[in-house]
């Protein structure tokens, strides 16, 4: 299988080197006292390679199968039953076929996907949730709570591994943030798409948690201008940082490039959450990480997520909210 590696070049995706990927024993970060060495490795993997898979993270192996279940029972839905949950404004709900330009051509990475707002919930829009699988949303709500669990250890481990108060990044975010999930369905790829099912980017949330499908690869990050396969470790999951905690370590945390290759014979299903600030909150480096021999790196912004919505695809965000210094 071959596809485009984001910079014109033509990769054999079967070829691509495995990457070391960091893998980080939650329980350790979540004790009262989170062990130094554990957040040491955190820091580690956030300012090189900018995620981490994450293991005993108190989700049992089969509440993370029903939800993973849950995609794959919709997807396999007939077409009318899915566009029952249709796209509305802000993006979500169901939608099928992203077409962008690359290289002055439409070119169309083939992805199905289920956007829904998980949290805070006022701010759900519950008649386009799935009515099919009946215990969609149910087992969707206890995932929410599980995961704003986790989100809070995370934010609270971040600041800790650079030795800041454990509040800093968690006061930027807000009590009004949002998780923000999707369902990725990638079918396999055939002679007539192209291989990519999604281009390569970066996130534009806080952080993202990934449950991947545990059967299929698909998932690459960039790094050092080398392509590289994410392993799969089943019942992990795997969080990678967005633009806006970038910001706010001031660039000591890298928010990583990536994309998803399909199979050539299998489907591929994952479920993405977006952590995403309070959209009133204002983002900008932390004061414990400005400093004379580190100036500030970025711009302060409000509502970067619509923002990024609306930004000319061509051009970068981030680059646009850097100060040159």
């Amino acid at each position: 299988m071959t596809g485009k590696d984001g910079v014109g070049k033509s990769v054999d995706t079967c070829c691509l080197p495995l990457m070391e990927t960091p893998v980080i024993d939650f329980s350790l970060l979540a004790s009262p006292s989170p062990c130094r060495q554990e957040l040491d490795k955190l820091y580690s993997s956030l300012s090189s390679c900018g995620f981490f898979l994450s293991i005993n993270h108190g989700m049992t192996s089969p509440f993370l199968d029903e939800v993973q279940s849950l995609g794959k029972q919709f997807f396999a839905l007939p077409v009318e039953e899915k566009w029952k949950c249709g796209t509305i404004g802000g993006g979500e709900g169901y939608r099928e076929d992203d077409t962008v330009v690359a290289e002055g051509q439409a070119k169309i990475y083939r992805n199905y996907r289920l956007t829904l707002t998980l949290s805070p919930e006022d701010q759900q829009q519950l008649q386009i949730w799935p009515q099919i699988p009946l215990n969609f949303r149910e087992t969707l709500f206890e995932y929410t709570k599980k995961l704003e669990m986790i989100t809070e250890v995370v934010f609270k481990a971040m600041a800790m591994s650079l030795n800041l108060d454990e509040h800093c990044f968690l006061d930027k975010y807000g009590d009004k943030a949002t998780l923000r999930a999707r369902y990725n369905y990638y079918p396999p790829s055939s002679s007539n798409d192209l291989a990519i099912g999604l281009a390569p980017h970066t996130d534009p949330s806080a952080i993202t948690i990934l449950l991947q499908d545990k059967h299929v690869e698909g998932l690459h990050f960039l790094k050092d201008d080398q392509w590289f396969r994410v392993p799969i470790i089943p019942q992990a999951l795997l969080i990678n940082l967005g633009d806006q905690l970038q910001i706010m370590s001031n660039g000591l945390f890298k928010a990583p490039i990536h994309r998803v290759v399909k199979h050539r014979d299998m489907e591929r299903i994952s479920l993405a959450v977006s952590c995403l600030p309070d959209s009133e909150n204002e983002i900008e480096p932390v004061d414990g990480l400005v400093m004379e021999t580190r100036p500030r790196q970025y711009k302060k912004v409000k509502n970067y997520f619509a923002t990024f919505m609306q930004f000319d695809r061509e051009k970068n965000l981030m680059e646009a909210l850097k100060i040159n210094t």
